[in-house]
């Protein structure tokens, strides 16, 4: 998975005890003077050795003075959407700023009912989560009369408000896979645990929500990736704690992973992952962005995929971290803050394929871009965030290829006396294929069909100059999926006749016909839209 490019945050992860009430409250100071970013309480009310998770909250904002507060996370079933806007609005207005909310959908359904609470199935707990999302979202924008029907929560002509002091983000404390579906296209972050999704589960877990947030037409950086650590035995990281900082910035630069969370009881620890471990992850993965962003860049992808908090889509409740190549202004000279900043990446310079594709020079080109015009950076939003989702999809068929060749090259050992395990070896490599390959068929569908039926109608409607581009465009889309369709034949091919020269010519073909038209199409669309998107947005 990608580096996000967000900036790292580090907490910890406080118990406030009823039986020992001031520790919880202690132990937040030591946290915000020792220069954390985040403190959070679990939310378990039906516990009543256990205080009250807001109220808790409440006082360490009112004893802290820069650490952000949140639950970790709090309790959907048995705290009603309606009543968490408006109190972690009103603590956010209190505190300055320093409140985020995580969310769960609820487990532990035994404890839950004897409270009075619903139990609820799994499909039941995913669509509930959801329509909480939009009762909090829509109570944070004010105004008169919301209505918003819903299943489990809604809204029949509520008054909105109070609106947060900063843009709250929501963090889910997503497992399963559609709250992790859920989470990519609605959150603003997903925050599992160690106990519950181990880090050999992240990768999966990241799949998942990067594939919802594309096929909702969002960027997979605008939702950030936090985690509850277990450090011991068995648990993650492991080692004494100067060997933390390695295992962190690992998760960080191969996952994504931008925030972590750590239990604590005693003072020293927390001192000790402030002081030691949060300078030296950060040293590590700054070291490593820096080595990646000064190393020379393929044509065939912008960078953007490493994204970045603070410059697109929705909140994230964080500042921003470093802005990633195709998102940053152009520093050899001077820009206005209104100039149109983000950038097309540029086609290929060579095919890969022999066979002919489209005519490139047949390419309509929509109507010159007023000198004269203005880009608020908020305007630019819809198309970063289009070079963003272009991004992911070149990362994914990277990827894709780098799978094929792996599926080829184990096919290449006939004779060998272990041809019998390696016919076995490449089914099942074969099959992980499948797989990918029936993955990247459906993200890439998803975001044409996206484009298709709500992207090039809003941008046809608001400049019919722009016509004879969206024709191509969707005719170039029919054109991907035919290829990948080919893609997929071919590896069916190769599974059912065992890797045969013929078979392993037609996928390498076939898959390098779908590069050149993929990188080429991608290119051409940035070309044609960024600027039109810039004036006019998604309509969505």
């Amino acid at each position: 998975m990608p580096d996000y490019g967000h900036d790292l945050l580090f907490g910890a992860v406080l118990v406030p005890s009823a039986a020992h009430a001031d520790d919880a409250v202690a132990l937040a100071r030591v946290a915000d003077r020792a220069g954390l970013d985040l403190v959070s309480v679990p939310d378990h009310p039906y516990r009543p050795e256990l205080l009250d998770a807001w109220m808790a909250l409440a006082v360490i904002a009112a004893s802290t003075t820069r650490v952000r507060v949140f639950p970790n996370v709090a309790n959907l079933p048995l705290r009603p959407p309606a009543v968490l806007a408006r109190t972690a609005a009103g603590l956010d207005l209190l505190s300055g700023g320093r409140v985020e909310l995580g969310l769960g959908a609820g487990s532990y359904w035994d404890a839950i009912a004897a409270d009075g609470g619903p139990r609820r199935s799994p499909g039941e707990a995913v669509r509930a989560t959801r329509e909480a999302i939009d009762v909090i979202r829509a109570l944070w924008r004010e105004g008169q009369g919301v209505h918003l029907p819903g299943e489990h929560y809604g809204l029949d002509g509520a008054a909105a408000g109070p609106a947060p002091a900063h843009p709250i983000g929501i963090w889910v404390g997503a497992v399963g896979p559609r709250m992790l579906e859920l989470t990519g296209a609605t959150a603003d972050g997903w925050l599992p645990s160690v106990p519950h999704v181990p880090p050999r589960r992240l990768a999966a877990g990241h799949r998942v929500v990067d594939e919802a947030a594309l096929a909702a037409g969002r960027a997979p950086f605008e939702v950030r990736r936090l985690y509850n650590l277990s450090p011991g035995p068995g648990g993650f990281p492991r080692g004494p704690l100067d060997a933390w900082p390695e295992q962190l910035a690992a998760l960080a630069l191969e996952h994504g992973t931008s925030g972590f969370l750590l239990p604590a009881h005693q003072p020293a620890l927390l001192q000790g992952f402030a002081a030691d471990v949060a300078p030296a992850t950060r040293e590590l993965v700054t070291a490593e962005r820096k080595r990646a962003a000064d190393a020379p860049r393929p044509a065939g992808g912008s960078g953007a995929a490493r994204g970045r908090d603070g410059v697109a889509g929705r909140r994230t409740g964080v500042a921003g971290a470093p802005v990633p190549a195709a998102f940053a202004q152009d520093r050899s000279r001077a820009t206005s803050p209104e100039e149109l900043t983000v950038r097309p990446t540029p086609p290929p310079k060579a095919r890969r394929s022999a066979e002919p594709l489209w005519d490139e020079s047949t390419r309509p080109a929509g109507p010159p871009a007023d000198p004269e015009r203005h880009y608020p950076r908020r305007e630019q939003e819809p198309a970063r965030n289009l070079v963003a989702a272009h991004d992911q999809l070149r990362a994914d068929l990277d990827r894709l290829r780098e799978v094929v060749r792996e599926v080829l090259a184990d096919a290449l050992a006939p004779g060998d006396a272990r041809a019998e395990i390696q016919r076995l070896s490449l089914r099942q490599n074969s099959w992980t294929l499948g797989a990918y390959c029936a993955s990247y068929c459906r993200i890439t569908t998803l975001h044409h069909t996206r484009e298709d039926e709500d992207l090039f109608p809003h941008l046809r409607r608001s400049d019919p100059r722009l016509g004879e581009v969206l024709d191509r465009l969707t005719e170039e889309h029919h054109v991907i999926q035919v290829l990948i369709e080919r893609v997929d034949r071919e590896l069916v091919a190769f599974v059912r006749e065992e890797g045969g020269e013929r078979e392993r010519q037609a996928l390498r073909a076939a898959m390098d016909l779908l590069t050149d038209a993929l990188l080429s199409h991608l290119a051409y669309e940035e070309r044609e839209l960024i600027e039109p998107m810039a004036r006019f947005g998604t309509g969505w």
